[in-house]
This record gives C-alpha cells, structure tokens and sequence, in this order.
C-alpha cells in the first residue's frame, strides 16, 4: 500500500488539496469549489485526487488542513494555520525565501520568516476585499473579461488608471467611473494591480521585507500582478509554483513532519 500524506486547504473560493508521498513527492493536486459543507468538499477533492493517480482512500496515512474550514473536517489528524502552512511551503521550494507574500481570493498576507523557517511575524489586511483577489474577481464581471485574461491584459497597459479606494464598494465604482470616461480594459486592470501591490507593500513593510520575496496564493498567477509587485519593490520576487496550491502543499509537508514524529521509536 502507497504511503500518501495529503494537505487540504479550505479557502473562501476553492478548496484545494495535495498529495505528497514520504520523500516529499507531490504525487497529485486537485481543488474544486468550496460548499458550506467543508468536510463534504474535503472528502470530494481528496478523492478526486486518489483517482487521478491511480490510488484509493485507503493509501493516505495522514491528513492535514488548513485554511478558513480547517476545523471542520473530521478525517484530519492535524489542522494548521495557513500562514505557517504558506512559509513552509515557500521555504521548501526557495530555501533562502525570507518573507512570503499570499494574496488569495478574500484576504491578503504579508509573512516574515525565522532563520529555521518558522514564522516570525505576519499582517493579513482581511477586512476588505479590495486588498484581495476578490476585488480582480468582481472588476472583470464590470470590465467584461475572464478572470484568467487579466494579467495578460495588464501587461499591455500604457496609461494605468488610479484605483485609490481602501473600500471595495468604491473601488467597484472607480472602475465604473472610469469605463465611462473610455478608459481602456488594460489600463484599468494595470490599475488595480497597482493598488493591490501598493497594499501589499504596506502590509511587507510592516513585517520587514529584506531578502528574497515568494509569492504565494491564486492571485501570483497573474503576470501583471507580478509585475506590479516588482516594479513597487524594485526587486525580483519568487513566485510559487501553481501557487493556488501553495498552503496545501505546506499542509501536506507539515503533515509529513508530524507524521515522522509520531513514527520514531521511544527512547
């Protein structure tokens, strides 16, 4: 029988899961919509994620979650924090990432990492969507584009319009504003990604952003957003790989990390 550890990670929009074998492998991802039901759609990604290597319910050895239904979730062994889970991640992947960046779908993060690791410090601004990818969610329902065209249509702005509202609602009426003066889609998007990078800033500047930056979460898919970003820090920055992933796939090296705890003989 395969040894499979799995992260799930419950977030606001998606509800994603990893599975890692006991080299750190990531065998399979998955994610599907998050329902109200959070030990329902845990089960369902989970499955769907066995099926799609081959394996069974009965190969996963360890459970972790993470996330806002981390605690909803009767199969787990452990649930960890998404901050913790999202500097594991990242440190797995960048080993010399000092800080981490995660901008999901409802909040956004700014996370300063120990010399082992572990988190140091963090601010999250999750008490307005408009410093989130929410925001870049209901702007492309008003602009009329797919979610997944907006970073490459940032990338092709030339006259970025200003989105200077910490308030989602007049942020939304910002961009209304300036779809009637004719502005154009892309200079609208470069716009927003803008403000969402100016927040971010303030949020790393809280925390301490010397050294190497990953980014983590849904919305480090989008290449104007990292462009944004980088222009703003005047630096490069990490970006994750399938970075929606990211704090399932720490959920899941977490798991692994207890897991071999519990294995060691007693002394």
């Amino acid at each position: 029988m395969a040894k499979v550890i799995a992260g799930i990670d419950i977030g606001s929009a998606k509800t994603k899961t990893v599975l890692i074998d006991k080299e750190e492998n990531i065998l399979a991802r998955c994610e599907g919509k998050t329902l109200a039901d959070f030990a329902r759609v845990s089960e369902q990604v989970l499955q769907q994620a066995l099926e799609s290597v081959g394996l069974s319910r009965q190969d996963v050895v360890y459970v972790a979650t993470t996330g806002l239904g981390r605690y909803s979730v009767p199969f787990r062994q452990i649930q960890i924090t998404e901050i913790t889970c999202a500097g594991r991640a990242a440190r797995s992947v960048f080993p010399d990432t000092e800080a981490v960046l995660d901008i999901g779908a409802q909040s956004t993060r700014a996370i300063r990492l120990r010399e082992n690791g572990k988190v140091k410090f963090f601010r999250s601004n999750d008490r307005c969507a408009a410093g989130s990818g929410g925001f870049l969610e209901k702007a492309a329902k008003y602009l009329e584009v797919n979610v997944e065209q907006i970073g490459r249509l940032s990338l092709h702005s030339y006259s970025p319009q200003t989105i200077s509202s910490v308030c989602a609602v007049l942020g939304e009426s910002e961009i209304i504003n300036h779809v009637s003066d004719g502005s154009l889609v892309e200079d609208i998007l470069r716009g927003i990604h803008n403000s969402l990078a100016d927040r971010a800033t303030g949020l790393l500047k809280r925390v301490g952003i010397e050294g190497k930056l990953t980014i983590v979460g849904g919305v480090a898919r989008q290449a104007g957003m990292i462009r944004a970003l980088e222009e703003k820090l005047d630096a490069k920055i990490y970006v994750f790989p399938r970075p929606e992933f990211a704090c399932a796939f720490g959920a899941a090296l977490l798991g692994l990390q207890r897991l071999q705890k519990l294995e060691l003989p007693a002394a």
